[in-house]
């Protein structure tokens, strides 16, 4: 059958015929091949239009139809229903051709315009013959919707969903809904109280059983299509549980403290708060980041944050007590831990770090250990075998007894404490302070019995015959290290490590007159020290790298210095030079640093030939200890590694026999008493779930990690621009004459004063500290540090995105001073100091000059600078529309509470005043006597007694004016929110150029999408004010009722396909899709379109390497044939 067309033209009124020859066109098109009917009409969209093409239809058979008009995208729907209620498939019969933007439109001659408009024609007639016919898909929708964004637009959207019937899935990443309008004062023109007018719309979402509020959460993941959304919420962890009162009780004894965002930094807020008091939901929140630096860089995982809050406060058994949760010698570790921490504190970005170990000594001094608190639990018939006493031992007994299991410490030696005891002097660890807190320990019910070593007392299966029913392993390193040079058991000799036993035990006073120490650690400086102390004159330490490379502690190589004592670098010990079989002098040999070793510190090398000695009658080698472990192994069939240290499983720490576990140094070799006390830690956790058969839960623990990296860049709390340099609190200490003859306490610790000032340094990085006073002053016990995030999946049929905009940031406009002068404020600034609920109760009052939270008196003269960032080529070129007459509201307000006396200059560059009731209040505020000065600001600057200058160009008079004021108020620009390229990628909508969400047709569809099925509310699409917000939220919501109301949604049927058997799997489609319409399947090896998702764009199609990707209504035949009309002469 021979095709019969219809061609119609369209005179636009005179939009295309002005230019185009329209009657010419339609005589033309009736002389091409199979068009039986040519028409021009005045407006072919019209009914009488419409009418005409379905009549021809009928009388004349039309089997196609092309129109020639104005833009497809406004009516070729028009014209495809019209063919439809002809009876034709719109798809198949017919094709618009646009002669209007194409044609008319971009030229100013009528023969060119003309002609052009002729071939467009003979394009579209040569393609529609080959047009097939398509069938749109219908789906079903979901009723549901989703609002993401909790100001006053998506309220009003949720208000009038939920009203409707429908549920509506309200999603607000703030604690509190409310947005920006909740933040300001009052409203222009008629000034209302925001508060007021926005509270009931607040109260409403969180009381509409239709509206599902998620305050605290964030879309992390969006899929399916319009209709049929599936769609992730992250509910973000509050710590409060949903019985919370909001009485404000933690606030009150939360010692932490950030700037209020909600009042934009003029005033302080807690880490447990409510935004302010009409918060909805009146729930409070507590604000974690990510752990503090300190409290990661402790082996332990100590609480650093915590306990250094509370000295702050002077709550010092509260101090202990978080201590105590994770370190059982508070006293000993506040003495000899070389605090790792502090090396990471980013006070030292400031000025200098916190003095972490001494506040951890000063809390331990100053509050009692019988008072910590015990956990109430139930006591359990496990028995399990501690050996050793030294900290990893005391350790795994002490929290393995809070847990209720009987513990049993085997000590070889007379008195518990291990290397605490008899490696670290007195005057660093008095005896006392260990005692006491080893008593502690024991008085919780731990069994100590010393004079008992293993291999000799005991053996591990007499322990199990005694019914033990686990072993722990923390026999230490206590084995001296050889040198492995000549002579080195001549007498003389003596390890550091039996000397200072020796010492420390005995007070033997075995040092001999001249004395060499081998070696730089801290063992090194403790017996060089102990050597002074005990009689020798003269005392040298020989290490054979430079003093920068020491691992000794800086304090305590100091220290060594102050006390008389030598130290001879880059020199290495090379024989023991001796007479009659005693040490009167060590050969050495210089080095020079070479090469850096897999330590990463530089290898020292020998200088040959510059062997020297050094007189002595007593060398004290300090290279280290290893683990004596041949009394153990007699007993089982142990594996070691090869340092001789104890094989064991890095997360269970289990040795290779089964129910006896290992830690400290028998598994690390010698390292720091705060490591081994993390070593306990680990088998505290491994032994509980041993004896509880949940060893698996490692295996689960292992792999979630594997699954999950941590690569995230720490979320910290922002160091204060205004953090002023503070001098470290530093320690007391004996002086150097007194310390050398006698083994009392070097360091006398922190007084009270410097202590608190110390802690008060604190940046709390973390955010919550976790001091966990609120948990005890909660009466409704709401407070749960342990809840964590929860994602739900919701689905829903249509979105709404509200997501609001950000105020600019001035401080790059360093010509107003933002920042650096202290009475230059933003206008939400000024809007939290002239609300109710600021800083100042709604008093306008300048900044103290050297005080920026502190504010003082009413200003006598103030600036209003407009336009700060709009209508500005280096910043935001467009308008922010709202500034004008929040100017002008400010004018007033100033006016109203400061007193008319008040000077108020506004600096305009246009007033406009386009709103209902605006340009009356512009009037209004210039009777009061506002100085009104049309002209940008050039610049503020700082005038004399604290006053301002402002520099501007009045452009009426073509003067230019330097005013001096109290206070000026910066009227930044409305931008695009900073996540918006993030929201873009979850939703698949798009951006403009000004940054904000770009909308399906600025006319006729402001609040569409090209997606189908998300909305746009509010001021994420724009600048605008708050009845204009108001009315495109209830036009977004008036789309998704729509949606809902109808039940089913019909996809165009132009859309990408791909031939399964040309297909070759290569995946370069799904990178290209805007839209994530292609997925792949993975059983068959190929591409698939989801018809739903797909909007027909072709970028498949196009890239696609095997021509498997295609369009429907788009196929080569139908192009080629428009190409050759193109192109025909």
């Amino acid at each position: 059958m021979s095709e019969r067309i219809g061609f119609y033209i369209c005179h636009c009124g005179i939009n295309i015929a002005y230019r185009v020859r329209v009657a010419e066109v339609a005589a033309y098109a009736s002389t091409f091949p199979g068009v039986v009917v040519a028409r021009d009409y005045l407006f072919m969209c019209s009914d009488p239009g419409q009418e005409l093409i379905e009549k021809d239809i009928k009388n004349f058979d039309l089997t196609r139809v092309v129109v020639a008009s104005c833009s497809p995208r406004m009516h070729e729907k028009t014209f495809r229903a019209a063919c439809g209620r002809a009876g034709l498939n719109p798809y198949h019969a017919f094709h618009m051709v646009c002669v209007r933007e194409h044609g008319s439109w971009v030229t100013e001659n009528e023969d060119e315009a003309t002609e052009k408009a002729r071939i467009i024609v003979r394009a579209g007639l040569k393609r529609v013959s080959f047009q097939d016919a398509l069938i749109p898909s219908q789906f079903s929708v979901n009723s549901n919707s989703l609002i993401v964004g909790g100001g006053i637009a998506g309220m009003q959207a949720a208000i009038d969903i939920a009203s409707a019937g429908f549920k509506a899935y309200l999603v607000e990443k703030a604690p509190t809904v409310g947005g920006h309008m909740l933040q300001y004062d009052k409203a222009f023109p008629t000034l209302d109280c925001t508060a007021c007018i926005g509270t009931p719309k607040m109260v409403a979402v969180g009381q509409d059983k239709n509206v599902e509020l998620r305050s605290y959460a964030e879309v992390e993941n969006v899929s399916g299509f319009v209709g049929n959304f599936k769609v992730t919420i992250n509910n973000k962890a509050r710590y409060i549980k949903s019985n919370c009162t909001g009485c404000g009780d933690c606030a009150k004894v939360c010692p932490v403290e950030f700037p209020n965002e909600w009042d934009v930094n003029t005033k302080m807020r807690k880490a447990i708060y409510l935004s302010f008091p009409q918060a909805v939901p009146v729930r409070y929140v507590i604000d974690k980041k990510t752990t503090a630096p300190c409290r990661t860089s402790c082996p332990a995982g100590t609480n650093v944050q915590g306990y250094v809050q509370m000295v702050k406060t002077g709550n010092y058994q509260q101090a202990l007590n978080i201590i105590m949760e994770r370190l059982p010698l508070p006293g000993v570790l506040g003495r000899v831990c070389p605090h790792p921490c502090e090396a990471d504190c980013r006070r030292a970005q400031v000025d200098s770090a916190v003095s972490i170990r001494d506040l951890k000594r000063f809390a331990a001094d100053h509050a009692r250990l019988e008072d910590v608190p015990m956990p109430q639990v139930e006591e359990i018939d496990k028995k399990i075998a501690v050996i050793g006493s030294g900290p990893v031992g005391l350790t795994v007994a002490y929290y393995l007894r809070r847990k209720g299991f009987k513990i049993s410490i085997f000590e070889s030696m007379e008195k518990p404490g291990g290397m605490l005891r008899t490696g670290i002097p007195d005057y660093r660890l008095p005896p006392s302070i260990l005692d006491q807190e080893i008593n502690h320990i024991l008085s919780k019910g731990v069994e100590l019995n010393t004079g008992k070593a293993l291999g000799r007392d005991f053996t591990l299966a007499s322990l199990k015959d005694q019914g033990f029913d686990a072993v722990f392993l923390g026999i230490g390193a206590h084995v001296p290290v050889k040198m492995n040079i000549e002579n080195e058991d001549a007498e003389g000799v003596v390890d550091a490590v039996l000397f200072l036993r020796k010492e420390n035990l005995e007070r033997a006073g075995s040092a001999k007159k001249r004395v060499v120490i081998i070696g730089g650690g801290n063992v090194a400086m403790d017996a060089a020290r102990v050597a002074v102390r005990s009689g020798a004159e003269s005392v040298s330490v020989v290490y054979r790298r430079t003093e920068k490379e020491m691992p000794a502690d800086h304090e305590e190589i100091e220290g060594a210095k102050e006390e008389g004592i030598e130290f001879i670098t880059l020199v290495g010990p090379k024989k023991v030079v001796t007479e009659n079989g005693k040490v009167v002098g060590i050969e050495c040999i210089k080095n020079e640093l070479g090469p850096a070793d897999a330590g990463g510190r530089r290898r020292p090398v020998p200088v040959e030939g510059s062997e020297y000695v050094i007189a002595c009658d007593m060398i004290i080698p300090a290279i280290g200890q290893s683990v004596e472990t041949a009394p153990v192994i007699r007993d089982a069939p142990f594996e070691l590694t090869a340092w001789g240290t104890f094989k064991v499983d890095p997360d269970t720490m289990q040795t290779s026999v089964p129910g006896v576990f290992a830690a400290g140094d028998a598994v690390t070799g010698p390292a720091t008493v705060v490591e081994a006390i993390a070593g306990g830690h680990k088998v505290v956790t491994a032994i509980e779930r041993y004896l509880n058969q949940k060893m698996d839960l490692f295996d689960e623990e292992r792999k979630q990690k594997e699954a999950n990296p941590v690569s995230e860049e720490p979320d910290y709390v922002p160091i204060p621009e205004n953090a002023g340099a503070v001098a470290r609190a530093r320690a007391s200490f004996m002086v150097p004459a007194k310390r050398t003859s006698s083994f009392d306490e070097v360091d006398l610790g922190l007084s009270e004063a410097a202590a608190q000032g110390d802690a008060a340094k604190c940046l709390n990085c973390g955010g919550c500290c976790e001091c966990k006073l609120c948990v005890d002053t909660c009466k409704a016990k709401a407070i749960d540090h342990d809840i964590k995030d929860e994602r739900e999946i919701v689905d829903v049929g249509s979105i709404i995105i509200a997501t609001g905009f950000d105020p600019l940031d001035p401080t790059p406009m360093s010509q107003y001073g933002y920042g650096k002068y202290t009475n230059v404020f933003t206008n939400l600034e000024f809007e939290r100091l002239s609300n109710a609920t600021g800083p100042t109760l709604g008093k306008l009052l300048k900044r103290d000059l050297n005080d920026r939270l502190k504010f003082t008196e009413p200003p006598k003269s103030v600036a209003i600078l407009h336009c700060i960032g709009s209508r500005d080529i280096n910043y935001h070129e467009y308008c922010s529309r709202t500034c004008c007459m929040y100017a002008l509201k400010y004018a007033h307000l100033i006016k109203d509470k400061c007193g008319h006396h008040t000077e108020v200059y506004n600096f305009y560059i246009d007033m406009r005043c386009f709103g209902k009731g605006y340009e009356e209040f512009y009037k209004k505020v210039q009777s009061e006597g506002v100085r009104m000065i049309r002209g940008k600001v050039g610049s503020i600057k700082e005038g004399q007694n604290g006053m301002l200058t402002v520099v501007a160009e009045d452009t009426l008079s073509g003067r230019m004016l330097s005013i001096d004021v109290e206070m000026a108020i910066l009227c930044t620009a409305m931008e695009a929110r900073s996540n918006a390229p993030d929201v873009m990628r979850k939703f698949g909508i798009g951006i403009g150029a000004d940054g904000f969400f770009q909308e399906e047709h600025p006319k006729l569809a402001p609040v569409s999408t090209p997606s189908s099925g998300v909305f746009l509310a509010g001021a994420c699409q724009g600048p605008k004010d708050i009845p204009d917000t108001v009315a495109q939220a209830k036009g977004a919501a008036a789309e998704c009722m729509a949606l809902s109301a109808k039940g089913i949604v019909e996809v165009p049927p132009m859309i990408s396909w791909i031939d399964p058997d040309v297909c070759v799997g290569c995946q370069v489609c799904i990178g290209l899709c805007p839209y994530t319409a292609i997925e792949f399947d993975d059983f068959n090896s190929i591409s698939v379109v989801n018809s739903a998702v797909c909007k027909g764009c072709g970028s498949c199609a196009g890239h696609c390497p095997s021509g498997a990707a295609k369009v429907r209504h788009f196929k080569d035949q139908q192009i080629f044939a428009e190409i050759d009309g193109l192109l025909l002469n």
